[in-house]
């Protein structure tokens, strides 16, 4: 197995790992440290910090930090480095810090720290919406590549599904405690927390205790600017709007003062439309403003038609209380519905989720199990309520009791990977993670348990996605597992080759060939990937891909042409780019053939590959490496020419016969990468070489030496024309015997 896959496997087990102990953390906080010790880990940064997002400041604030003490910080989410990163969407990589007009130098001044480097990625919800920005600085070696960019976006991905439950109990369980003052006040008034009766009950005691006919309550809406009226005493089914500036409502909402009218018809305020509406004669009136906690008015209470008299002095103060009350109900019973909505949407993803969630109360009686519990258990929710763990669980996963025992006892998170689980007669491979559930004074509620079915499904899909991109995956996936076990197929297979490694390594040293490798790997995967083909594996610079396998197409070997040809184009841009730093040119080989190949899981038990072999895929690497002996970057079989769709512009180079075989191959040049710079005069130059080859392969060789001289003066760094000048003079001189049809045998892998 090459490094680069070892480390691949790494990475991700050690992805796995960290998010089943931030999915383990007990708190959001908890969570924010793990998080942030993981950028810095996997930056290789001096710090890492994660900005997180108050919506109701528009701010981006630091919850926790690492590298030292720090206070609070607070910036705007338009601002910095951070605000850039938040607003866009975009990562950044700022090898510079203080030459980046985005940097804000108050910062390092705020905190004594000085920033040299920064990456920067927004964090995003599983719905894509924006959480808040993670950030590392100061790369320990000197420079945040692109990897390491690529990591973190990855670790965010995955890590913000974690932290978006988090954030969700986070504000659930502060709406619950909302919510409990608000049934406090509520059960002062009466035992009904529904917002209409509620606000019905209290109007009508208002009405009861000022002695009155009729008490209203308008409501301002902000989105019409109008007032209207929720409840009303007396008014039966009627509704009445109007806007917020008119009549006694309207001059009581836009001044917040209590007016109080013991002649109605005498205050030319007074809009007698409305009695012409409700069929109501008002004699005296007295409204006062609702007031939310905030000191806004939100709306007017107004009470109608003293009995007896006028309203005074003491009925104002009375329905002022009575008004502070309404306020506070329609804001608790508003926030009620929320916590109701949100609590609704949380059990919804908890029924949503494919892994199963099971608690427990303090004396391990079964609580609630999601759908996903109950399908894994194979039980219904109205069978297991109340069961005492032990007989939930059985005898045969004592194992999962042990640990909740311990779990209830030692109050901390137990974590399991890749355990047995016994339901019925069947066994199945489970990640089980054991949380403590405790209220804020660390009083046990119980425990939860968390378990994963690593299903035969989920095995496929974490071996297929280390070859090709996860959408391809889940399409092979839905083909069925058989097709892993081996078979026969027509695939074009692609070899490519860094020249001169050994000597780069030598200059580069460890850490800069490390570097250099996820630069360039990185850019070349992905000209494959975007032609949806299969990354095989990297065999230390080395590169095999597979066009046609395990998904066929119609037009594999064109994708695999196509992929070649991305890729030395895009090395053309990428040496571009390490020339202006002062670093050498990388130069690659391509080989590519079209066969029958067999693919399959191969390896030991406990180690499979799922790769390709044949006869084809030997072809192709040895293709590869003729392209140093013919001085091309992409040589293809015949049968892969032959096989394409489209027409790309390529030379014959030779007829060979490889190490092995008796068969000659013809191969080919493909030259569609090339510009006018690096290979001059090229239509004229092909001509020469064609003819040149002809007059070769008819035993001319002065005349065919005579050609290629003359495509040389066209392109001197033609090797093709120098090889076929040096075989020409060697054929003169050594004459081939009858027979000979100009097939070249490589004696060489």
């Amino acid at each position: 197995m090459p490094h680069t896959s070892k480390r691949a496997e790494a990475d991700a087990e050690s992805l796995l790992a960290f998010l089943n102990t931030l999915a383990g953390l007990q708190s959001l906080d908890d969570q924010l440290v793990e998080l942030v010790k993981m950028v810095s880990a996997i930056t290789d940064a001096d710090r890492g910090t994660i900005f997180l997002h108050d919506d109701t400041t528009g701010e981006l604030y630091v919850r926790v930090s690492e590298g030292g003490h720090i206070p609070e910080i607070r910036v705007s989410d338009e601002a910095g480095v951070v605000g850039h990163v938040y607003t866009t969407g975009v990562s950044l990589i700022i090898p510079e810090a203080y030459a980046d007009s985005r940097f804000n130098p108050e910062v390092d001044e705020q905190t004594g720290y000085r920033t040299q480097s920064i990456l920067c990625v927004p964090i995003r919800s599983r719905r894509g919406e924006l959480m808040g920005v993670a950030q590392a600085l100061n790369s320990r070696s000197g420079r945040f590549s692109q990897h390491d960019l690529d990591q973190l976006e990855l670790v965010m991905q995955q890590a913000s599904i974690v932290m978006h439950g988090s954030v969700s109990v986070a504000r659930l369980l502060d709406s619950q405690k909302k919510d409990a003052e608000f049934l406090h006040v509520v059960a002062e008034i009466s035992s009904e927390i529904q917002l209409g009766p509620l606000l019905r009950m209290i109007i009508s005691m208002v009405t009861r205790m000022l002695s009155a006919e009729r008490s209203t309550l308008f409501l301002h809406d902000p989105k019409t600017s109008e007032l209207y009226t929720e409840v009303g005493e007396g008014l039966g089914a009627t509704r009445i709007r109007f806007p917020h500036d008119k009549g006694i409502a309207g001059t009581v909402f836009q001044t917040g003062e209590t007016v109080n009218i013991p002649y109605a018809y005498a205050d030319l305020r007074f809009n007698p439309a409305f009695d012409r509406q409700t069929g109501f004669f008002t004699r005296s009136l007295l409204c006062v403003p609702v007031l939310n906690k905030r000191g806004a008015v939100i709306g007017v209470t107004q009470v109608l038609n003293k009995i007896g008299g006028t309203f005074h002095s003491q009925d104002e103060i009375r329905l002022k209380a009575f008004s502070s009350q309404i306020a506070v109900a329609l804001e608790n019973a508003r926030l009620f519905e929320d916590v109701q909505n949100i609590k609704n949407y949380n059990e919804s993803i908890l029924e949503s989720m494919s892994n199963g969630v099971v608690t427990f109360d303090a004396q391990q009686r079964l609580v609630t199990c999601n759908q996903a519990g109950q399908r894994i258990f194979g039980v219904t929710a109205n069978e297991i309520v109340s069961q005492p763990a032990a007989q939930f669980l059985g005898e045969q996963n004592a194992w999962l009791r042990e640990k909740l025992q311990r779990v209830e006892t030692e109050r901390k998170a137990a974590i399991t990977m890749d355990a047995e689980l016994v339901v019925g007669n069947e066994k199945r491979s489970v990640n089980v993670t054991v949380l403590p559930l405790t209220r804020s004074q660390r009083d046990s509620l119980g425990s939860m348990v968390l378990i994963e079915d690593i299903s035969r499904e989920k095995r496929m899909m974490s071996t297929m996605s280390r070859y090709m991109d996860p959408g391809i995956a889940e399409r092979l996936l839905k083909a069925g597992e058989e097709i892993l076990g081996g078979q026969s197929q027509m695939a074009t297979v692609l070899f490519s080759d860094i020249r001169g490694f050994t000597t780069l390594t030598e200059e580069l040293g460890a850490q800069g060939t490390v570097t250099l490798l996820n630069d360039y790997f990185t850019i070349m995967v992905d000209c494959i990937q975007k032609e949806e083909g299969m990354l095989d594996k990297f065999i230390g610079d080395a590169i095999m891909a597979v066009f046609g396998t395990p998904i066929a197409h119609q037009d594999d070997p064109d994708r695999a042409v196509r992929a070649a040809i991305s890729m030395l184009r895009e090395l053309g841009d990428f040496n571009a780019l390490r020339a202006t730093r002062g670093q050498k040119p990388i130069d690659i080989g391509v080989g590519l053939n079209t066969d029958q190949i067999v693919t399959g899981n191969i390896g030991s038990p406990r180690r499979m590959d799922y790769t390709v072999i044949g006869d084809g895929v030997n072809l192709a690497s040895r293709l590869e490496g003729a392209c140093k002996q013919y001085g091309a970057h992409i040589l293809i079989s015949q049968n892969t020419l032959d096989m394409s769709r489209d027409t790309y512009r390529t030379r014959q180079v030779d007829a060979v016969i490889v190490k092995g075989k008796t068969e000659p191959v013809q191969i080919y040049e493909v030259l569609d990468y090339h510009t006018e710079d690096s290979f001059p005069h090229m239509r004229d130059v092909l001509e020469l070489f064609r003819s040149g080859l002809d007059l070769y392969h008819q035993r001319q060789w002065d005349k065919a030496i005579a050609e290629f001289e003359h495509g040389l003066e066209l392109h001197p760094h033609d090797k093709a024309a120098r090889l076929y000048i040096e075989r020409s003079r060697t054929m003169k001189l050594n004459p081939p015997p009858d027979g000979w049809a100009g097939v070249w045998v490589m004696d060489h892998k």
